[in-house]
């Protein structure tokens, strides 16, 4: 039997999840957007703030705050199957289209909150799908580094934290990701220098 699962009011999560044997589960605009509308109606009905975000072709990260113990699992059991349901429909096919239970791990300091904001962001770039993570489309990426519109993803307090302004945070976050992969230095990331 699985042990359950523990998520803590208040505390992020890195959610990820792969599609079938690694294989793509993401193959047209259609399936992007249709994942990204039943992360926000899923999101908002079981009570999760979704932070972040990055659909790749065959996997994806979300980083997200349950509101109650019940939450994220509540709101990742209806994502994961309604997405098999819509694949199935539109490729013909039937069974399970993931490998396994999505995987998570808790975020429970803010240095390593924004290391995955930025792994998670970064994911299209260090995968060479892409050269700058504003190239590509299906990631988070564009809103906190350079203040592209979305009306349904939840700034965190850590990333409200880099800047007093919308611009000055999207500067420093902007700074934040030129940096090597290794563990953020909160204190001087908080306090960037900004041109």
């Amino acid at each position: 039997m699985r042990a359950p699962r523990r998520y803590i009011p208040g505390i992020s999560a890195h959610v990820f999840q792969r599609g079938h044997n690694r294989l793509p589960i993401f193959h047209k605009t259609a399936d992007y957007k249709y994942f990204l509308t039943l992360v926000r109606q899923a999101s908002a009905e079981c009570g999760v703030d979704v932070h972040a975000y990055a659909v790749m072709n065959n996997h994806y990260h979300l980083i997200a705050t349950p509101q109650h113990e019940r939450a994220l699992p509540q709101a990742m059991q209806t994502i994961d199957g309604e997405y098999t349901r819509y694949y199935n429909r539109e490729h013909c096919r039937s069974g399970t289209a993931w490998n396994a239970r999505y995987r998570s791990k808790l975020i429970e300091d803010e240095a390593y909150w924004l290391t995955c904001l930025r792994y998670v962001e970064q994911n299209p770039v260090n995968a060479q799908i892409v050269r700058s993570a504003e190239l590509y489309e299906w990631t988070s990426y564009r809103v906190h580094a350079m203040g592209g519109f979305n009306d349904w993803l939840t700034p965190h307090p850590v990333y409200l934290q880099l800047g007093d302004t919308p611009a000055d945070r999207q500067r420093a976050y902007r700074l934040l990701c030129e940096v090597s992969d290794t563990v953020v230095d909160l204190p001087r990331c908080l306090t960037p220098r900004l041109p």
